[in-house]
């Protein structure tokens, strides 16, 4: 699933579920930051704080460079660009597709498919 969905601060309960929906979504997400620049990756982390700025999301950047730590007070709004790597990849559908395959008569394997 390919989403688009961009979340600011105007809402403050859409906002902390969106950073919480962050943390457990398998593909990229943008993270704009009030200075204006943006920093898209995988978000992996959330800590917690006793205020916002004590609160850290931490991501490992698209562009391959090393994990941040981003205070979440400096984030302006939260987008979900990415594709979810494991959309469709449930235990039920795949030995739904490998019983199709045997049946259908064809070759059917025990091996992962390559991830893309």
């Amino acid at each position: 699933m390919l989403s688009t969905r961009r979340v600011d601060r105007g809402d403050p309960a859409a906002f902390e579920a969106a950073l919480e929906a962050a943390r457990d979504f398998r593909g990229d997400v943008s993270v704009e930051l009030r200075d204006g620049s943006v920093v898209e990756g995988f978000l992996y982390d959330r800590k917690a704080g006793a205020t916002e700025a004590d609160r850290k999301i931490r991501l490992l950047p698209k562009d391959g460079g090393s994990r941040q730590s981003i205070s979440e007070a400096t984030i302006a709004a939260i987008a979900f660009t990415g594709k979810d790597a494991a959309a469709g990849k449930t235990w039920e559908n795949w030995v739904k597709r490998y019983a199709e395959k045997r049946l259908a008569g064809e070759k059917a394997c025990i091996e992962s498919e390559k991830l893309d």
